[in-house]
Protein backbone atom coordinates (compact mmCIF):
# COMPACT_ATOMS: atom_id res chain seq x y z
CA UNK A 1 0.00 0.00 0.00
CA UNK A 2 1.37 3.44 -0.94
CA UNK A 3 2.39 5.46 2.15
CA UNK A 4 2.81 8.89 0.55
CA UNK A 5 0.95 11.26 -1.73
CA UNK A 6 1.84 14.50 -3.49
CA UNK A 7 0.48 16.58 -0.61
CA UNK A 8 2.87 14.82 1.80
CA UNK A 9 5.77 15.52 -0.53
CA UNK A 10 4.78 19.15 -1.05
CA UNK A 11 4.64 19.80 2.72
CA UNK A 12 7.95 18.00 3.24
CA UNK A 13 9.67 19.96 0.45
CA UNK A 14 8.29 23.27 1.71
CA UNK A 15 9.65 22.64 5.23
CA UNK A 16 13.06 21.92 3.69
CA UNK A 17 13.01 25.01 1.47
CA UNK A 18 11.78 27.36 4.18
CA UNK A 19 14.09 25.93 6.83
CA UNK A 20 11.43 25.33 9.44
CA UNK A 21 7.82 24.62 10.34
CA UNK A 22 6.65 28.19 10.97
CA UNK A 23 7.82 29.66 7.65
CA UNK A 24 6.58 26.58 5.77
CA UNK A 25 3.15 26.92 7.41
CA UNK A 26 2.97 30.53 6.24
CA UNK A 27 3.80 29.53 2.67
CA UNK A 28 1.29 26.68 2.73
CA UNK A 29 -1.44 28.78 4.39
CA UNK A 30 -1.67 26.31 7.26
CA UNK A 31 -1.17 26.63 11.01
CA UNK A 32 2.23 25.37 12.29
CA UNK A 33 0.63 22.62 14.40
CA UNK A 34 -1.00 21.17 11.29
CA UNK A 35 2.33 21.08 9.41
CA UNK A 36 4.04 19.47 12.41
CA UNK A 37 1.32 16.83 12.64
CA UNK A 38 1.47 16.07 8.91
CA UNK A 39 5.25 15.63 9.03
CA UNK A 40 5.05 13.33 12.07
CA UNK A 41 2.30 11.25 10.44
CA UNK A 42 4.35 11.06 7.24
CA UNK A 43 7.44 9.88 9.14
CA UNK A 44 5.35 7.30 11.02
CA UNK A 45 3.97 5.85 7.77
CA UNK A 46 7.44 5.73 6.22
CA UNK A 47 9.03 4.30 9.38
CA UNK A 48 11.96 6.76 9.27
CA UNK A 49 12.82 10.20 10.65
CA UNK A 50 13.13 12.86 7.95
CA UNK A 51 14.34 15.70 10.19
CA UNK A 52 16.50 16.15 13.28
CA UNK A 53 16.86 19.14 15.55
CA UNK A 54 19.99 21.22 15.04
CA UNK A 55 19.78 24.00 17.60
CA UNK A 56 16.60 25.88 16.79
CA UNK A 57 16.62 24.75 13.19
CA UNK A 58 15.63 21.52 11.46
CA UNK A 59 18.20 19.52 9.50
CA UNK A 60 17.56 16.66 7.11
CA UNK A 61 18.47 13.14 8.14
CA UNK A 62 20.10 10.80 5.61
CA UNK A 63 16.64 9.41 4.78
CA UNK A 64 15.37 12.97 4.34
CA UNK A 65 18.15 13.75 1.88
CA UNK A 66 17.25 10.65 -0.15
CA UNK A 67 13.56 11.50 -0.16
CA UNK A 68 14.17 15.11 -1.22
CA UNK A 69 15.55 14.08 -4.61
CA UNK A 70 12.53 11.86 -5.28
CA UNK A 71 10.14 14.55 -4.04
CA UNK A 72 11.58 17.19 -6.36
CA UNK A 73 11.29 14.87 -9.35
CA UNK A 74 7.78 13.62 -8.57
CA UNK A 75 6.39 17.10 -7.91
CA UNK A 76 8.01 18.46 -11.05
CA UNK A 77 6.50 15.66 -13.13
CA UNK A 78 3.09 16.27 -11.56
CA UNK A 79 3.30 19.98 -12.41
CA UNK A 80 4.33 19.19 -15.97
CA UNK A 81 1.54 16.65 -16.40
CA UNK A 82 -1.05 19.16 -15.17
CA UNK A 83 0.26 21.93 -17.44
CA UNK A 84 0.34 19.64 -20.47
CA UNK A 85 -3.14 18.26 -19.90
CA UNK A 86 -4.59 21.72 -19.47
CA UNK A 87 -2.81 23.36 -22.38
CA UNK A 88 -2.25 20.46 -24.75
CA UNK A 89 1.35 21.60 -25.26
CA UNK A 90 4.73 20.35 -24.06
CA UNK A 91 6.14 22.82 -21.56
CA UNK A 92 8.23 23.10 -18.41
CA UNK A 93 11.96 22.81 -17.74
CA UNK A 94 14.22 20.14 -19.20
CA UNK A 95 17.50 19.93 -17.28
CA UNK A 96 20.20 18.18 -19.31
CA UNK A 97 23.81 17.23 -18.74
CA UNK A 98 26.34 16.69 -21.50
CA UNK A 99 29.96 16.01 -22.25
CA UNK A 100 31.69 19.19 -23.36
CA UNK A 101 32.46 17.65 -26.75
CA UNK A 102 28.80 16.82 -27.42
CA UNK A 103 27.62 20.21 -26.18
CA UNK A 104 29.98 22.02 -28.51
CA UNK A 105 29.78 19.92 -31.67
CA UNK A 106 26.77 17.58 -31.72
CA UNK A 107 23.97 19.11 -29.68
CA UNK A 108 23.53 22.64 -31.16
CA UNK A 109 21.44 21.52 -34.19
CA UNK A 110 19.42 19.08 -32.06
CA UNK A 111 18.68 21.62 -29.34
CA UNK A 112 17.91 24.27 -31.96
CA UNK A 113 15.35 21.97 -33.61
CA UNK A 114 13.88 21.12 -30.19
CA UNK A 115 13.53 24.80 -29.28
CA UNK A 116 11.81 25.54 -32.60
CA UNK A 117 9.27 22.73 -32.09
CA UNK A 118 8.73 23.17 -28.34
CA UNK A 119 9.20 26.86 -27.49
CA UNK A 120 7.37 26.47 -24.17
CA UNK A 121 10.10 24.19 -22.79
CA UNK A 122 13.05 25.88 -21.08
CA UNK A 123 16.30 24.00 -21.66
CA UNK A 124 19.03 24.04 -19.03
CA UNK A 125 22.36 22.48 -20.04
CA UNK A 126 25.44 21.83 -17.92
CA UNK A 127 28.62 20.03 -18.91
CA UNK A 128 30.86 17.57 -17.11
CA UNK A 129 32.63 14.24 -17.36
CA UNK A 130 30.62 11.03 -17.70
CA UNK A 131 31.15 10.18 -14.02
CA UNK A 132 30.11 13.65 -12.86
CA UNK A 133 26.97 13.60 -15.01
CA UNK A 134 25.92 10.18 -13.74
CA UNK A 135 26.38 11.44 -10.18
CA UNK A 136 24.19 14.47 -10.92
CA UNK A 137 21.59 12.18 -12.48
CA UNK A 138 21.61 10.02 -9.35
CA UNK A 139 21.02 13.13 -7.21
CA UNK A 140 18.15 14.29 -9.48
CA UNK A 141 20.01 17.51 -10.31
CA UNK A 142 19.42 16.79 -14.00
CA UNK A 143 16.78 14.72 -15.76
CA UNK A 144 18.97 13.17 -18.46
CA UNK A 145 22.57 13.25 -19.68
CA UNK A 146 24.62 12.61 -22.80
CA UNK A 147 27.43 10.33 -21.64
CA UNK A 148 30.09 8.34 -23.41
CA UNK A 149 31.12 4.71 -23.33
CA UNK A 150 32.28 3.07 -21.18
CA UNK A 151 29.85 3.77 -18.32
CA UNK A 152 27.97 1.75 -15.74
CA UNK A 153 24.37 1.60 -16.93
CA UNK A 154 22.83 -0.06 -13.87
CA UNK A 155 19.09 0.64 -13.79
CA UNK A 156 19.30 3.61 -16.16
CA UNK A 157 17.33 3.77 -19.39
CA UNK A 158 19.29 4.81 -22.48
CA UNK A 159 19.19 5.35 -26.22
CA UNK A 160 22.19 5.69 -28.55
CA UNK A 161 22.62 9.32 -29.59
CA UNK A 162 25.57 9.52 -31.97
CA UNK A 163 28.99 8.08 -32.71
CA UNK A 164 32.22 10.00 -32.27
CA UNK A 165 35.49 9.44 -34.10
CA UNK A 166 38.37 9.79 -31.64
CA UNK A 167 41.84 10.77 -32.78
CA UNK A 168 45.17 10.75 -30.97
CA UNK A 169 47.04 14.04 -31.10
CA UNK A 170 50.65 14.97 -30.34
CA UNK A 171 52.92 17.90 -31.14
CA UNK A 172 53.87 18.30 -34.79
CA UNK A 173 56.78 16.15 -35.94
CA UNK A 174 56.24 13.29 -33.49
CA UNK A 175 56.77 9.90 -35.22
CA UNK A 176 53.70 7.80 -36.02
CA UNK A 177 52.09 6.16 -32.99
CA UNK A 178 50.46 2.82 -33.72
CA UNK A 179 50.45 1.03 -30.37
CA UNK A 180 49.56 2.12 -26.87
CA UNK A 181 53.03 1.05 -25.77
CA UNK A 182 54.46 3.79 -28.01
CA UNK A 183 53.21 6.24 -25.37
CA UNK A 184 54.89 4.47 -22.45
CA UNK A 185 56.29 6.94 -19.95
CA UNK A 186 54.90 9.97 -21.78
CA UNK A 187 52.56 12.62 -20.39
CA UNK A 188 48.89 12.25 -21.23
CA UNK A 189 46.69 15.35 -21.33
CA UNK A 190 43.06 14.71 -20.41
CA UNK A 191 39.99 15.76 -18.51
CA UNK A 192 40.02 14.84 -14.78
CA UNK A 193 39.02 11.41 -13.43
CA UNK A 194 35.59 10.40 -14.62
CA UNK A 195 36.25 11.15 -18.29
CA UNK A 196 35.47 8.07 -20.37
CA UNK A 197 37.90 9.11 -23.14
CA UNK A 198 40.69 9.29 -20.56
CA UNK A 199 39.75 5.83 -19.30
CA UNK A 200 39.90 4.37 -22.82
CA UNK A 201 43.33 5.91 -23.45
CA UNK A 202 44.80 4.57 -20.21
CA UNK A 203 43.33 1.12 -20.91
CA UNK A 204 44.90 1.17 -24.39
CA UNK A 205 48.33 1.74 -22.87
CA UNK A 206 47.71 -0.99 -20.28
CA UNK A 207 46.86 -3.50 -22.99
CA UNK A 208 50.45 -3.13 -24.21
CA UNK A 209 51.88 -3.32 -20.69
CA UNK A 210 52.61 0.41 -20.65
CA UNK A 211 51.80 3.25 -18.29
CA UNK A 212 51.92 7.00 -18.75
CA UNK A 213 54.65 8.96 -17.05
CA UNK A 214 52.02 11.35 -15.69
CA UNK A 215 48.56 12.64 -16.53
CA UNK A 216 47.92 16.36 -16.78
CA UNK A 217 44.32 17.20 -15.85
CA UNK A 218 42.71 20.05 -17.79
CA UNK A 219 39.13 21.28 -17.94
CA UNK A 220 38.53 22.12 -21.61
CA UNK A 221 39.37 20.88 -25.08
CA UNK A 222 40.85 24.26 -26.00
CA UNK A 223 43.37 23.90 -23.17
CA UNK A 224 44.08 20.26 -24.02
CA UNK A 225 44.79 21.00 -27.70
CA UNK A 226 46.93 24.03 -26.80
CA UNK A 227 49.07 22.03 -24.35
CA UNK A 228 49.54 19.19 -26.83
CA UNK A 229 50.52 21.68 -29.54
CA UNK A 230 53.13 23.11 -27.14
CA UNK A 231 54.71 19.67 -26.74
CA UNK A 232 53.33 18.77 -23.31
CA UNK A 233 52.18 15.27 -24.24
CA UNK A 234 49.50 13.29 -26.07
CA UNK A 235 45.71 13.24 -25.86
CA UNK A 236 42.66 11.75 -27.53
CA UNK A 237 39.88 14.08 -28.63
CA UNK A 238 36.81 13.82 -30.86
CA UNK A 239 37.80 14.57 -34.46
CA UNK A 240 34.86 16.94 -34.92
CA UNK A 241 35.88 18.96 -31.86
CA UNK A 242 39.46 19.11 -33.11
CA UNK A 243 38.29 20.32 -36.52
CA UNK A 244 36.69 23.32 -34.80
CA UNK A 245 39.68 24.11 -32.56
CA UNK A 246 41.80 27.19 -33.29
CA UNK A 247 45.03 25.17 -33.05
CA UNK A 248 43.79 22.13 -34.99
CA UNK A 249 46.59 22.54 -37.56
CA UNK A 250 49.25 22.90 -34.85
CA UNK A 251 49.04 19.24 -33.77
CA UNK A 252 49.84 15.90 -35.37
CA UNK A 253 46.94 13.48 -35.81
CA UNK A 254 47.49 9.75 -35.36
CA UNK A 255 44.73 7.27 -36.31
CA UNK A 256 43.58 4.94 -33.56
CA UNK A 257 42.62 1.25 -33.89
CA UNK A 258 38.88 0.92 -34.61
CA UNK A 259 37.84 -0.43 -31.16
CA UNK A 260 39.26 2.76 -29.67
CA UNK A 261 38.54 5.12 -32.55
CA UNK A 262 34.75 4.66 -32.71
CA UNK A 263 33.01 5.75 -29.54
CA UNK A 264 29.26 5.96 -28.94
CA UNK A 265 27.48 8.64 -26.90
CA UNK A 266 24.21 7.70 -25.18
CA UNK A 267 21.35 9.71 -23.73
CA UNK A 268 20.58 8.22 -20.30
CA UNK A 269 17.91 8.90 -17.68
CA UNK A 270 16.37 7.36 -14.58
CA UNK A 271 12.72 6.43 -14.17
CA UNK A 272 9.90 7.45 -16.47
CA UNK A 273 10.91 10.15 -18.99
CA UNK A 274 8.96 13.40 -19.02
CA UNK A 275 7.06 14.40 -22.15
CA UNK A 276 9.77 16.95 -22.92
CA UNK A 277 12.49 14.31 -22.69
CA UNK A 278 10.50 11.97 -24.94
CA UNK A 279 10.23 14.79 -27.48
CA UNK A 280 13.98 15.38 -27.37
CA UNK A 281 14.69 11.65 -27.77
CA UNK A 282 12.59 11.60 -30.95
CA UNK A 283 14.91 14.21 -32.50
CA UNK A 284 18.10 12.21 -31.99
CA UNK A 285 19.80 10.73 -35.06
CA UNK A 286 20.11 6.96 -35.38
CA UNK A 287 23.83 6.02 -35.28
CA UNK A 288 23.02 2.58 -36.68
CA UNK A 289 21.50 4.20 -39.75
CA UNK A 290 24.81 5.78 -40.63
CA UNK A 291 24.05 9.34 -39.58
CA UNK A 292 27.71 9.73 -38.71
CA UNK A 293 29.61 7.17 -40.79
CA UNK A 294 33.17 6.48 -39.77
CA UNK A 295 35.68 5.15 -42.28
Amino acid sequence: MRTMDLDDLDIFRCVVREGGITRAASQLHRVPSNVTTRIKQFEARLGVSLFRRQGRALALTEAGHRLLGHAERLLQMADLAEHELRSGTVRGILRLGSLESAAGARLPPILSAFHAQYPDVSLELQTGTTRTLLRQLDRFEIEAAFVSEPFEKGSLSSVPAFDEELVLITARGVPAIRLGSDLSGQTLVAFPHGCSYRQRLVEWLAEGGAWPGRILDLGSYHAIVACVAAGTGAAIVPAEVLDQAVLSRAVERHPLPRPLRVNRTHLVWSGAPSTALQALTALLPDPAAGAHPLA
